[in-house]
């Protein structure tokens, strides 16, 4: 039986690619310039090696699509807080790519340790990407209530105007000094590790591989204690309920949304590349700018963290197919990032549409249709919409043409031209809908009286130079 290991991409790929070197695996075509998600190995040619975002790595060895994955410890721990009975095993600590999840508060917070958090709020509000470990923390501290916040990214933006707490992976404390964040615990200490499919250690050999890395195994390293913590430096400041709040996007986003605002006259300081603040600042009183991530727009925008915020209408849809009654709403189409969003099957897959898709289901060929995407709620939508009766939405965190054929079926993506998607084989057979970067906000907030021309005018400034745009 033929081996499987998935590997990582991004913080981690490099060191992962140095280790697997020096274990003489011999590979070929994982490197970060490489465009192939299914390097070869020369020592074991027989090995299927598969390369994933770090996060989907736990979830799809649990699950036995892959034997063994190498990630960090944190995603690791994150699933296993929601799964602690699965399948996935923790094999080997191999050293390299630390971090530490800290417990963090703002600065200007105005308390300084968990005991005053626990015993300050009412409701302790936690932003964070590990959700899982999030509530696990929370019930640990038996808070009488708390609400999680789940994101994508950027969780140090959030507090304290967003959130009391953010739970988030740093390299370093003195890294959280310099966001004005202080430490309020440590959860864990987290390294990249070798992990495997339970049922996959007892069933395959995999001894000859696994050796390959016993070399590379490292002792978990004592961690100094936390720092005592200075006195906050001021209390925590109430809600301005003049000031109008401003999101705007980090990734790909970013660089067209700093054209446009450029074009509208509207500077802002600190919003370049490479991003050198998520609090840059503009020209325009009583204004306050957060830079945070463009699939987390809709949902914040909701909860009344923000007033405006420029997103991607593909997001915006996601989030209103899950909440169909949610206050937000777009405002301006402002023209630029245009994508279309598809439904996507490899080359090789003898289909011409959704519903040869169906009847593989129905002639017994397949047993679901596995639907891959970022775009969860798109995706359930559509499958529902094109009566896919049995099938089964795949969460992914990116990279997500990595996932066909071998662990999708479909896959539901952005695409500007489509040369991706044909350089990794792939063929287009549906076309859901186009989107664009939009303004979007909330609708009970629009009309408050003591932002409403504020907003106003800004929402008029932006729409001038997206009219001429077009």
């Amino acid at each position: 039986m033929k081996l499987r290991l998935a590997l990582p991409k991004g913080r981690i790929m490099g060191e992962t690619a140095a280790l697997l070197e020096r274990a003489g695996l011999g590979l070929l075509g994982y490197e970060e310039e490489s465009r192939s998600y299914r390097p070869s190995s020369t020592r074991f040619p027989d090995l299927f090696l598969k390369v994933f975002q770090e996060k989907d790595i736990p979830i799809q060895v649990a699950i036995g699509n892959y034997d063994l994955g190498i990630c960090g410890l944190d995603w690791v721990e994150e699933l296993l807080a929601k799964y602690p009975s699965g399948d996935l095993v923790k094999l080997a600590n191999l050293g390299y790519g630390k971090s530490s999840l800290y417990v963090v508060a703002s600065r200007y917070g105005g308390f300084s340790s968990l005991a005053q958090v626990k015993d300050g709020f009412e409701t302790v509000r936690i932003v964070s990407e590990y959700q899982n470990l999030a509530e696990s923390f929370a019930l640990r501290l038996r808070l009488r209530r708390f609400k999680i916040l789940p994101i994508w990214g950027a969780a140090e933006v959030y507090p304290p105007e967003s959130a009391d707490l953010a739970l988030m992976a740093e390299t370093s404390m003195d890294r959280l000094d310099g966001l004005d964040l202080v430490p309020l615990a440590r959860l864990l200490t987290s390294s990249a590790f070798l992990i495997a499919n339970r049922k996959s250690l007892a069933n395959a050999d995999m001894s000859e591989l696994l050796k390959s890395f016993r070399p590379f195994e490292v002792e978990a390293e004592e961690e100094p204690p936390l720092p005592s913590i200075a006195a906050a430096r001021g209390e925590k400041a109430p809600q301005d309920e003049k000031r109008v709040r401003l999101a705007l996007p980090d990734g790909h986003q970013q660089h067209p949304t700093m054209e446009f605002l450029e074009r509208a006259g509207l500077r802002l300081h600190g919003y370049c590349e490479p991003l050198e603040t998520r609090r840059p600042t503009l020209g325009l009183p009583d204004v306050s700018v957060k830079v945070i991530r463009p699939q987390d727009m809709p949902l914040q925008v909701a909860n009344e963290n923000f007033d405006l915020a420029i997103t991607g209408q593909d997001w915006l849809k996601d989030h209103l197919y899950r909440f169909p009654k949610s206050p937000v709403e777009e405002i301006l189409n402002l023209g630029f990032g245009r994508v279309s969003v598809v439904a996507v099957v490899s080359g090789d897959l003898a289909v011409r549409n959704v519903m040869d898709l169906r009847e593989l289901v129905k002639g017994g060929l397949i047993p679901a249709v596995r639907v891959a995407s970022e775009y969860v709620n798109v995706a359930d939508r559509y499958a529902r919409d094109r009566h896919l009766e049995r099938y089964k939405v795949i969460p992914t965190w990116g990279a997500s043409e990595a996932f066909l054929p071998e662990d999708a079926d479909l896959l539901i993506e952005n695409t500007q031209s489509g040369e991706t998607l044909n350089r990794h084989n792939l063929r287009i057979i549906d076309t859901l809908f186009d989107s664009a970067a939009c303004l979007i906000g909330n609708t009970k907030t629009l009309s408050q009286p003591a932002k409403k021309a504020k907003i106003e005018h800004i929402i008029k400034v932006i729409g001038e130079t997206a009219i001429k745009g077009r």
